[in-house]
């Protein structure tokens, strides 16, 4: 059966050749947690993960440097977020495994290992400079050295990884994702005037010179990061196994209802994400960019320059959503270079494995977390670091992403399942964005 919705319509054409390993008969669909926990689930979880200490930096900066004017990013930004993750959500619960797994069954190695290689230099990178981050936030509320909060952090993080289960993982994941509400708090304490914001909203209000067109690029680059859409195609491959779905063949295919769940998961947790790029926007425009504070490098720099403009109470929100998130983003950003790994040597790993099952992929997970500590200790910069990321990034997104389009149209992977108009305009339009984004940020070194 068709997906029986507006992000999908049947494909035109013949029937489909057969899948590459037929499905089981579908299961039923898998029960969804109670109360709160049911709107917090697995799309809150990656768009909390897309709001990590760096992106939370990159963000505050644009506000602080463009003020409200820079607001209009967020509505552009929300459909290209949806479309990314629902279609790399949709690979891993069709398909039956992870992005990277299923690009070698689809990819020669030499368009396989270099993608693979993109993405976990980047995981490696992001989860060294989200470790700094909160480091750097936590030392404005707790006077303790920097290099000791990252060593203690770190710490705990790869206890709950490596000790504990992915059920436990994703509750306190759901749990971490709301500390994000504080820069919604954040914002109001910055006492805004509604009608300019409403203004800057629909109407954008920048100069495309060379610093805007930087600023543009880095935010769509920050919101659709490549670690996102391979933790959530995982995902919903961990969340497969967990209700006892242990071989492919029990994973391929999916129900009409798990794929509408799949879908306001995946809304549900986008529209969060950008709802807080957009308050951290609003919250550093109406208070740092209006007082001159314009040159903000850093998440922590901006919770402290607000306490003289909102108040300490602002400055506690700032850090406390940076330090929550940063709890967040850093397991995802490890677990998924594991993931990348294994998958691109095609070995098994999965959290709901224990770490002798997957010694490669749990020391992968350890290797990492090392490896993002000891960059803080080598007088590594978190904000240098990040623009070698979205460098790293830049050059590896688009290609994937024309990649995860290709997958979701083939009907030897997908079967009926392939992408619908909706989906394939918006999605064929963000690689064309994507792209686009690499070419100019090429140019602007070029000529800069």
């Amino acid at each position: 059966m068709q997906e029986p919705d507006s992000l999908t319509h049947p494909t035109a054409g013949g029937a489909a050749p057969p899948a590459l390993d037929p499905p089981a008969p579908a299961a039923a669909p898998r029960p969804r947690p109670p109360g709160l926990l049911r709107l917090v689930g697995g799309g809150v979880i990656t768009g909390a993960a897309d709001d990590d200490p760096s992106a939370i930096g990159t963000y505050a900066s644009a506000g602080a440097k463009f003020g409200l004017g820079f607001l209009w990013i967020a509505p552009v930004l929300l459909p290209m977020m949806v479309v990314v993750v629902y279609v790399s959500a949709k690979l891993g619960q069709v398909y039956g495994k992870g992005l990277f797994a299923a690009m070698r069954d689809r990819y020669p190695r030499w368009v396989l290992y270099p993608m693979v290689l993109g993405a976990f230099l980047g995981n490696v990178i992001e989860a060294a400079a989200n470790l700094g981050g909160i480091g750097a936030a936590l030392n404005l509320l707790v006077p303790l050295p920097v290099p000791l909060i990252v060593v203690v952090a770190a710490a705990v993080i790869l206890a709950f990884q490596i000790l504990g289960s992915y059920a436990l993982l994703r509750r306190l994941f759901r749990w971490l994702a709301l500390a994000l509400f504080a820069y919604v708090a954040a914002a109001i304490m910055a006492r805004p005037d509604p009608a300019e914001v409403l203004h800057r909203t629909i109407v954008p209000s920048l100069t495309l010179d060379s610093d805007a067109l930087a600023m543009i690029v880095a935010c769509i680059g920050t919101s659709l990061s490549a670690y996102i859409y391979t933790w959530q195609s995982n995902q919903e491959v961990e969340e497969e196994i967990g209700q006892g779905r242990h071989s492919l063949r029990e994973r391929k295919g999916a129900t009409d209802a798990e794929l509408q769940r799949t879908r306001r998961e995946v809304i549900t947790g986008m529209l969060f994400s950008n709802l807080i790029l957009y308050f951290i926007i609003l919250s550093t425009g109406a208070t740092l960019h209006p007082a001159g504070e314009t040159a903000i490098d850093s998440a922590a720099q901006a919770a402290s320059a607000l306490e003289p403009l909102a108040g300490s109470g602002a400055k506690v929100l700032f850090a406390l959503g940076v330090v929550g998130v940063g709890f967040l983003a850093v397991p995802v950003m490890t677990t998924g270079a594991a993931y990348d790994l294994v998958q691109g040597l095609g070995r098994e790993g999965s959290l709901h494995a224990r770490p002798s099952e997957a010694k490669l992929f749990y020391g992968t997970i350890a290797a990492v977390t090392a490896v993002a500590v000891g960059l803080n200790f080598l007088g590594f910069n978190p904000m240098r670091a990040l623009v070698w990321s979205g460098v790293v990034q830049g050059f590896s997104v688009p290609p994937l992403l024309l990649l995860m389009m290709l997958m979701t149209n083939d009907r030897r992977m997908m079967g009926e399942r392939v992408n619908g108009r909706l989906v394939n305009v918006l999605g064929w339009a963000t690689v064309a964005v994507t792209f686009a984004a690499t070419v100019c940020l090429a140019a602007s070194w070029m000529l800069g």
